[in-house]
């Protein structure tokens, strides 16, 4: 779902800004990027006890009770595309982000650069993947989460404000012109 995102929202960005993103673009989308990252700080996960998430209680539940019971393949990726939307204010500006940088690369290695952004948006869950295929239980993986559940909230929104300030500096600041890349 990752990749079919961005690789629309690269499509859409190359045909509109065909002959290179405007500086405004890239301050809204760098402002954007700070936005979220202040509600990652502020709501990504819930108070209580545990680690969940923003996510209404009832979608939550109708995840887990249809993830727990589902046998066919389709309907787990239908799963999995749910949770992505469901968690689409919390991508929206890295994917735009993203998107943009990648519409700016020559043809050839717009794909490269679209499933270079998916590796690196799936490298958590690749991890969690190799420690459970190392040995480590999903509930010791759990436990460490909920254990720094505050800092992982932390990091994520301080990462997303160093990349804005990352791309702004290269993008509205530099006297390179083009942009980006």
């Amino acid at each position: 779902m990752i990749l079919l995102l961005t690789s629309s929202m690269a499509f859409i960005s190359f045909n509109i800004f065909s002959f290179g993103t405007p500086q405004i673009v890239w301050a809204g989308s760098c402002g954007l990027l700070i936005g979220v990252a202040a509600s990652i700080w502020m709501f990504y996960y819930r108070r209580e006890k545990g680690t969940a998430l923003w996510v209404p209680r009832e979608a939550a539940r109708y995840l887990t009770n249809r993830t727990k019971s589902t046998k066919s393949k389709s309907e787990a990726f239908s799963l999995g595309m749910f949770s992505v939307l469901g968690e689409i204010l919390f991508i929206i500006a890295p994917l735009i982000i993203g998107s943009l940088a990648i519409a700016q690369l020559p043809l050839n290695l717009q794909l490269v650069g679209a499933l270079i952004y998916t590796a690196v948006s799936m490298s958590s869950l690749v991890i969690i993947w190799i420690l459970i295929g190392g040995g480590h239980t999903l509930g010791r993986i759990q436990k460490w989460r909920e254990d720094n559940k505050y800092f992982l909230q932390f990091i994520a929104g301080a990462g997303l404000i160093v990349l804005s300030i990352f791309i702004y500096v290269i993008t509205i600041t530099s006297d390179v012109s083009g942009g980006l890349l």
